[in-house]
C-alpha cells in the first residue's frame, strides 16, 4: 500500500498558501539531513498512489483515492513542514551602519513606540472582548428566552418534545455557522489558540496563526460556538485573538488586506513581534478574567520563551489598558457609565470577608481535593488524547467535521433537556434569587428547577451559581449527575472544529465536584458552622480541575485571586494547583502538551532530556551542509534555492573552497529570505560595477519584505544573469554562533533554546564547517518510558 501524505493538523489545508517551496525527501530548516535512524534511512510520507504507476487514472478516481477513509498517525513522527523563526537578529554591515546612525534620542522613540504599540494592543484587545461578550449575552438571551418561553408553554398543555427539538435545532445552527468557516477556510482558527502562540512565542512557524483573517473567524467562530451551548468558553479564543492583534498594530500593516500604514517599520522581524505577541496573549488573559498580574504571568509561564525586566512592564501596561477597556465598554453597555465594577468577561463574583475563611486543619482537605483534580484531570486528558486520534484518522474532512460539531451540539441539547426533565431538585424562588433563566417545569409554584440552573445556562454563569448561590441551592445527586454528564460533554467538545476555550468547562465540572465535597464535609460533622458554605469548596474544586487539566500553577493562582477580588485563598489555591500538577504529570501530560504533541511540532522544552549528556553536537548534527563562498556565482545561489529536495533556509559562508572540496572555514551566515530579496533586486557585482543599480539597498528593503517573502520561482534569472557574481559579504551575518563537534547535547539545546536561535554552525579545531544544528535535530529527542528516545523526521 502507498503512504498517505496528509495527515489533519493546525494546517491541513493549504499550509503555506505560497510563502515557501514545498518541503520534500525529509529536508530541515537549514540543510539536508544525512543521518540515518535506528529503523533505516529518514523517510518521506508521499501522496496516495496507485500500485501500478502505468495505469491510467481519471481525475474523478484520482480524487476519490486521495480521500482515504482513514489517515494513519504515529505520534513517534517529528514534522518537517513547520519552520522556524528567526528570534536571533541578523547582525550584518546594513543592520549595524543602521544602530550606529540612531542616536540616544532615537533609540528613546524607539522604546516610546513600543509602549505605544503595546497600549492600542490593549485597547483593541478589550474592543474584541467587549464585542464578543455583548454578542453571546445577546445571542444566548434570545436562545435561551425563546426555550424557556416554549417550555413553560408546553409544561402545561403537554408536547414538551417540540422545545426540545427547538433547543437541539437553536444549538446545532448556530454551532454550524460557527464550525463551517473554520473548518473550511481556516482550520487554524480551531480550539483555543493557546496551543499554536504557545508554540509561536517558542520560535516555531505555525501557517496562518497570525493573520487577520484567522481573527476575523476565530471572533466570529467563538460566538456561535458558546452562544450554541457547547460545553465551551472564549477564554482560549481571547488569548489567541489577542496575539493576532499584536502580530498585526506591531508590523504598521496589514498584508491579507495589502494595507501598508508607513508605520512601525522598524519592529517588521519575528525578535520585536515575538514580544508584541506575548503582550497581546497577556492582554487576551487580562480581558477574559480581569486579571491584568495574571495575564503577564501566564504569558511568562505558558507562553513566553524568552523575557526581559522592559518587557514585562509593557506587557503589564497592555493588560491593564485591555482590562479597562472592556471595562469601560461594558459599563456603557450595561447602562452604567463610569462603573468599572465587571472584571473581565468572566465574572466570578467577590467572595465576601465571611464566606472566604479557612482553617489551618482544612490544609490536607485541599490537598486531597488537588489530587483528586489532578486525577480527574489526567483522565480528561487521556480520554482526549484518544479521542483526537480518532478525530485525525477518521474525522479529517471539513464536511465530516461540521457534521460532528452539529452532532455534539444537539447531543448537548438533549442531555441538558433530559436532565433538568428528569430531576426533581426544586428549590425556593427567593427574593434575592439572581438566576436570569429560572425554569420551573414540574416544580409548584415560588419554587425553580435547580439542575436548569446548571445546565440552562451560559457555562460562565453556571460557574459563578456554584460559587455564590447559597447553601442548600443544590442536593447532592444534582451536583454528582451534573458533574458526570458535563465532563463527559467537555472531553467530547474539545478538539472539534469550532472555535472553544477549555477553561470555563473546567471550572464548571471542578466546581460542581468541589460543591459535592463541601457538601458531603458538613454531612459528616457534627459542627455545620466548620463547613458552612460550600461556596469555598467549589472555589478550590475549580482551580483542582483546571490545574489538572492544564497544569498551570503560579499565573493560574493570580488568575483566580484576581477574578474573585480576594487574597485570602492564594495560599491554597496554590497548594491545590502544585499538588493537582504533580498528581496529573504522573499519568499524562498537559492538555496543550498533548495538542502540541499530536501535531509532532518541534517544541523545545526549557531543558534538553536528563539523560542526553553522552550525546555530541557531532552526533546530532546534520552533515553535508550547502554553503556559499564570499563571492559566489548567481546561477548557483538560484539552483540551490530552487532545489526543493533541500529546501535550505539557511547557508554558512566561507572563505573560498579548495579544489579537493574539504569544507572552507566559516566567514558568516545567511538565510535564504535575504538572498531572494537579493536576486530580486538584482544585487550583482557587475551591475554595481557597471553603475547600473540605481540605489544601495537598505534594510527596509528585506523589512518590507517581511513576512511573506516571495518564493524563488516568482525572480526571473536570465542566463546572462545566471554568470553574474554576488556579494554577500555587507548582507551575510558576519558573527554567527558555533559550538565545537564536541559540546554535549545539553550545552548545544541550552544556548539554542536560551538565545532563540534558528541555526547553529557546528565547526571543528581550524573553524571549519562541519555540520549544522537545527530545532528539529534538538527537538528530536526526548525522554520516553524507555529511556532516551529518538523520533523519525517525516513530511506529515
Amino acid at each position: 500500500m502507498a503512504n498517505i501524505a496528509k495527515k489533519v493538523s493546525w494546517s491541513s489545508r493549504g499550509d503555506d498558501r505560497g510563502e515557501r517551496a514545498p518541503l520534500l525527501n525529509g529536508a530541515e530548516d537549514g540543510k539536508h539531513n544525512s543521518r540515518q535512524s535506528s529503523g533505516g534511512a529518514m523517510f518521506h510520507i508521499g501522496r496516495l498512489s496507485a500500485v501500478d504507476l502505468e495505469e491510467d487514472i481519471t481525475h474523478e478516481e484520482d480524487i476519490v483515492r486521495s480521500r482515504p477513509k482513514e489517515i494513519p498517525h504515529n505520534e513517534k513522527l517529528l514534522s518537517l513542514k513547520y519552520e522556524s523563526l528567526d528570534y536571533d537578529n541578523s547582525e550584518n554591515q546594513l543592520f549595524l551602519e543602521e544602530e550606529r546612525r540612531m542616536s540616544y534620542m532615537g533609540f528613546r522613540c524607539l522604546e516610546i513606540r513600543r509602549w505605544v504599540i503595546c497600549g492600542l494592543i490593549g485597547f483593541l484587545t478589550g474592543l474584541i472582548a467587549c464585542m464578543i461578550d455583548i454578542a453571546v449575552e445577546e445571542l444566548a438571551g434570545y436562545k435561551y428566552s425563546a426555550v424557556k418561553q416554549n417550555i413553560e408553554q408546553f409544561t402545561e398543555f403537554g408536547g414538551l418534545s417540540i422545545s426540545l427539538i427547538l433547543w437541539a435545532v437553536l444549538n446545532s445552527a448556530f454551532v454550524m455557522v460557527g464550525a463551517i468557516p473554520v473548518a473550511f477556510f481556516e482550520p487554524v482558527a480551531a480550539g483555543s489558540g493557546i496551543p499554536q502562540i504557545k508554540c509561536y512565542l517558542n520560535g516555531v512557524k505555525i501557517p496562518c496563526v497570525v493573520r487577520l483573517k484567522t481573527l476575523a473567524i476565530k471572533v466570529f467562530g467563538v460566538i456561535c460556538s458558546v452562544a450554541g451551548g457547547l460545553a465551551v468558553g472564549k477564554e482560549g479564543p481571547m488569548i489567541h485573538s489577542g496575539a493576532v492583534v499584536a502580530a498585526g498594530v506591531s508590523q504598521g500593516r496589514s498584508t491579507s488586506l495589502k494595507k501598508d500604514f508607513k508605520i512601525f517599520e522598524y519592529f517588521r522581524r519575528d525578535t520585536e513581534k515575538r514580544d508584541f505577541v506575548s503582550a497581546g496573549a497577556a492582554a487576551g488573559v487580562s480581558a477574559a478574567f480581569g486579571a491584568p498580574v495574571g495575564g503577564v504571568l501566564f504569558s511568562l509561564e505558558e507562553g513566553a520563551s524568552f523575557w526581559n525586566q522592559m518587557l514585562t512592564w509593557r506587557i503589564f501596561f497592555a493588560s491593564m489598558i485591555s482590562s479597562f477597556t472592556l471595562n469601560f465598554f461594558l459599563s456603557i453597555y450595561h447602562g452604567k457609565p463610569g462603573e468599572l465594577s465587571s472584571p473581565g468577561l468572566i465574572n466570578f463574583g467577590r467572595f465576601d470577608s465571611d464566606s472566604v475563611q479557612y482553617n489551618l486543619y482544612e490544609i490536607p482537605l485541599f490537598i486531597i481535593m488537588g489530587a483528586l483534580g489532578g486525577v480527574l484531570g489526567a483522565l480528561f486528558n487521556i480520554i482526549n488524547y484518544w479521542l483526537t486520534i480518532f478525530r485525525i484518522r477518521y474525522v479529517h474532512r471539513p464536511c465530516l467535521q461540521v457534521m460532528e460539531a452539529m452532532l455534539v451540539a444537539a447531543v448537548t441539547a438533549t442531555v441538558s433537556f433530559a436532565m433538568i426533565y428528569f430531576s426533581n431538585d426544586c428549590q425556593p424562588l427567593g427574593q434575592d434569587n439572581t438566576e436570569e433563566y429560572t425554569l420551573q417545569l414540574f416544580c409548584a409554584d415560588g419554587e425553580y428547577n435547580s439542575m436548569a440552573t446548571a445546565f440552562f445556562n451560559t457555562p460562565e454563569r453556571s460557574v459563578r451559581s456554584l460559587f455564590h448561590n447559597p447553601p442548600g441551592s443544590y442536593n447532592p445527586l444534582t451536583l454528582g449527575v451534573f458533574t458526570l454528564v458535563y465532563f463527559v460533554l467537555a472531553v467530547w467538545t474539545y478538539g472539534l472544529t469550532v472555535s472553544a476555550g477549555v477553561f470555563i468547562p473546567s471550572l464548571l465540572i471542578g466546581a460542581a465536584w468541589g460543591r459535592l465535597f463541601g457538601i458531603f464535609l458538613s454531612t459528616i460533622t457534627s459542627s455545620q458552622s466548620i463547613w458552612a458554605d460550600p461556596g469555598k469548596y467549589a472555589l478550590i474544586g475549580a482551580a483542582a480541575q483546571l490545574g489538572g487539566i492544564v497544569r498551570m500553577t503560579l499565573s493560574l493562582t493570580v488568575i483566580m485571586v484576581e477574578a474573585t477580588g480576594n487574597v485570602t485563598y492564594g495560599f491554597p489555591i496554590m497548594l491545590v494547583l502544585m499538588t493537582a500538577k504533580i498528581v496529573g504529570d504522573y499519568f499524562i501530560e498537559g492538555l496543550y502538551d498533548i495538542h502540541i504533541k499530536l501535531q509532532s511540532v518541534p517544541f523545545l522544552h526549557w531543558d534538553a532530556p536528563p539523560t542526553s549528556h553522552w550525546l555530541t553536537a557531532r552526533e546530532v548534527m546534520s552533515s553535508q551542509v550547502t554553503c556559499f563562498n564570499r563571492v559566489e556565482r548567481v546561477g548557483r545561489i538560484v539552483d540551490v534555492l530552487s532545489n526543493t529536495s533541500t529546501n535550505h533556509n539557511g547557508f554558512p559562508v566561507v572563505v573560498h573552497t579548495t579544489e579537493n572540496d574539504e569544507p572552507g572555514k566559516i566567514c558568516g551566515l545567511i538565510l535564504r529570505s535575504q538572498l531572494i530579496v537579493l536576486l530580486k533586486h538584482k544585487v550583482f557585482v557587475e551591475r554595481a560595477s557597471s553603475r547600473l543599480s540605481q540605489r544601495k539597498l537598505q534594510l527596509k528593503d528585506f523589512r518590507d519584505a517581511y513576512p511573506r517573502f516571495p518564493p524563488i520561482q516568482s525572480i526571473h534569472v536570465s542566463q546572462d544573469e545566471r554568470e553574474c557574481m554576488m556579494d554577500l559579504t555587507e548582507f551575510m551575518n558576519p558573527t554567527p554562533y558555533t559550538v565545537p563537534q564536541e559540546t554535549s547535547l545539553p550545552r548545544v539545546f541550552k544556548l539554542f533554546r536560551a538565545l532563540g536561535l534558528r541555526h547553529l554552525v557546528v565547526v571543528d579545531d581550524e573553524n571549519r564547517v562541519v555540520g549544522l544544528v537545527t530545532r528539529k535535530d534538538l527537538a528530536r529527542y526526548h525522554l520516553g518510558k524507555d529511556g532516551l528516545e529518538e523520533l523519525q523526521l517525516a513530511q506529515t
